[in-house]
């Protein structure tokens, strides 16, 4: 590999196999679709909005979790795959699942298709984060429960 100011050169045996532009400035990318690998061409074709509709499709958390998916990277195209994930775990599992499950994992903190993935691996989209309480039940009471009078 040789790396000057303004090129990037890719050597195999001694021969130049690649070579294009460096980006100017910190952080700025350029690709040149030729040298990616095809796992990772395929992903060209989408765009943020068509991700979003598809993400829409299944229902508004999983298009909220990801768009917050989108945004928390310096480039968008940087969360296709977990999106396309999550989007993809709708075959297994079905489209109502994967919203609730989105819901939950949005309700935690959790924006990963790891998350999702597990949430609905363990069946906790079907069981409320917060459960109400029911009118039969009351809060305990005990005297080594100091209540919330205590901390004010």
């Amino acid at each position: 590999m040789r790396l000057t100011a303004r090129t990037v050169e890719i050597f195999l045996r001694g021969e130049r196999v690649a070579s294009h532009m460096r980006g100017s400035g910190n952080g700025h990318h350029t690709t040149i679709n030729d040298h990616m690998p095809s796992s990772h061409r395929r992903y060209g074709d989408w765009t943020v909005e068509r991700l979003l509709d598809e993400a829409g499709r299944l229902g508004p958390s999983v298009r909220m979790l990801c768009e917050m998916i989108l945004s928390d990277r310096p480039h968008p195209e940087q969360g296709y795959r977990s999106c396309l994930g999550i989007v993809r775990l709708a075959r297994a599992y079905g489209a109502i699942r994967v919203d609730a499950a989105s819901l939950r994992a949005l309700e935690i903190g959790a924006r990963k298709y790891g998350a999702v993935k597990s949430i609905l691996e363990k069946k906790l989209d079907a069981d409320p984060l917060h459960r109400p309480r029911s009118a039969g039940e009351v809060s305990v009471d005990h005297p080594n429960i100091r209540g919330p009078k205590y901390y004010h």
